[in-house]
């Protein structure tokens, strides 16, 4: 493989993104998340007590992971030349998302536009676990723009972070990880302690390609406000890394977000992130722009990165 492959697999895997978006059928993930339900059912059967729960809350991570990562593993060792850089650039594409994450921004984003308020609510109900029918317009935006500035980082730039550290394996384990997060990651009496450990690897995994998320959203909006938000206003919020991405992100943006929000279980108090401005469709707009350049941005840090290596090689 040459020195300017990590840069070529990262540009074709955003142009079958551009291009294809998320496969509508028979998606990997859509496979894991039944696979991993199954499994749930058959190992949290102990949930009240803390340590087997989380004992068997690991075996079954490692259950669901291990097997995959293997495959993968396998692959990155036996491929190799174009082969592997094709298989590098379509397992990069189908855990990268950035067509999707736009296409469910701009679903809630239209609407509001129009003043569509109930078309609005069931597009966010789509995107976020909040009670939608109790959003006002406001609330609405507020929601749809977090969650364009937290899964920036998740579903964009973690992934394309761990593609470059740790090629395919790392893109598949990250991938892996979220989205057993994202099952299992409740705070229920359910899924408190059973799913703990995949929490915990979530943020292990995002922790610093969170901080790089919130400096890239930090360089390309207002950069002042964004270091001050991120400096003092993440610290409150309760995820280690959602915090710094939202909070840097609402500053760059100078919107506001955060405050109380009703889910089904009640109001959540939640600290206020961002600046002076009301969420709105425009918010919305606004943020999946900040990712989209971040993308530019990170595009030409790697070339620029290459050439360097490339330079001193050749004068070495």
């Amino acid at each position: 493989m040459s020195l300017f492959s990590p840069l070529i697999v990262c540009a074709l895997a955003l142009v079958l993104d551009r291009v294809l978006g998320e496969p509508s059928r028979w998606h990997p993930l859509v496979g894991f998340g039944r696979v991993v339900a199954a499994i749930e059912k058959q190992f949290n059967t102990d949930s009240a007590r803390p340590w087997p729960s989380m004992l068997a809350g690991s075996v079954a991570l490692l259950i669901v992971i291990l097997p995959i990562l293997g495959v993968v593993v396998w692959l990155s060792i036996v491929l190799d030349g174009w082969w592997l850089l094709i298989t590098q650039a379509v397992v990069l594409w189908l855990a990268i998302s950035l067509r999707g994450l736009a296409e469910h921004g701009l679903a809630v984003a239209q609407p509001l536009h129009k003043g569509d308020l109930a078309t609005a609510r069931e597009q966010v109900s789509r995107i976020v676990s909040r009670q939608a029918s109790a959003l006002d317009e406001r609330g609405v935006a507020a929601a749809a723009t977090e969650s364009m500035l937290e899964n920036g980082a998740d579903a964009v730039f973690s992934t394309l972070f761990w593609f470059l550290l740790a090629g395919m394996p790392g893109v598949v384990l990250h991938r892996l990880v979220n989205t057993l997060d994202a099952m299992w990651g409740y705070r229920s009496p359910r899924f408190l302690y059973f799913g703990r450990p995949a929490a915990r690897l979530d943020d292990i995994l995002g922790w610093l390609p969170a901080r790089l998320t919130a400096l890239t959203y930090t360089l390309l909006g207002q950069r002042k406000l964004a270091l001050q938000c991120w400096r003092t206003q993440a610290p409150l919020w309760d995820s280690p890394n959602a915090g710094p991405v939202m909070a840097a992100g609402a500053g760059a943006l100078n919107v506001r977000l955060g405050g109380p929000s009703p889910y089904p279980s009640g109001i959540k108090q939640r600290p206020i992130l961002g600046g002076t401005q009301a969420a709105s469709a425009s918010s919305i707009e606004a943020a999946i722009d900040l990712i989209r350049h971040g993308v530019w941005l990170w595009l030409g840090f790697i070339l620029l990165i290459t050439l360097l290596i490339w330079a001193i090689g050749l004068i070495a």
